[in-house]
């Protein structure tokens, strides 16, 4: 597991958590059944609050891309290739969602949000 918390960053810390685990696991870096630090570990090695890391494992939880077993830890879950796709696909319009409404207060036509989305993807 890698994982680089930015201090500058506008995102919350736990987001960034969740983000990149989640990323790992959805590339397959981080394969079905991998165990996860404790929270505790976790925190002291990323010098952030157990509440932060805490709050991370539970949105992994929340979309099922982990599964706690009390007393033994966290892991990552079994995917097919077609889940993961799926999961994949529905983080992605989520996202995706929420970003639009921004562009469409801007008045942006989807031509527009298209252009300006490949300049910044080749940035």
């Amino acid at each position: 597991m890698n994982i680089a918390i930015s201090n500058t960053s506008e995102k919350p810390i736990y987001q960034q958590l969740f983000e990149q685990i989640s990323a790992q696991i959805l590339k397959g870096e981080l394969e079905g059944g991998y165990c996860l630090p404790p929270i505790r570990q976790a925190a002291k090695e990323l010098r952030v609050s157990i509440i932060t890391v805490k709050k991370a494992w539970e949105e992994l939880e929340r979309c099922g891309l982990i599964n706690t077993i009390t007393g033994k830890g966290c892991f990552v879950a079994e995917f097919s290739s077609d889940e993961i796709l799926r999961i994949r696909n529905e983080m992605v319009i989520k996202q995706m969602v929420s970003d639009i409404s921004y562009y469409k207060s801007f008045g942006l036509t989807i031509e527009e949000v298209i252009e300006l989305l490949k300049k910044a993807y080749t940035v």
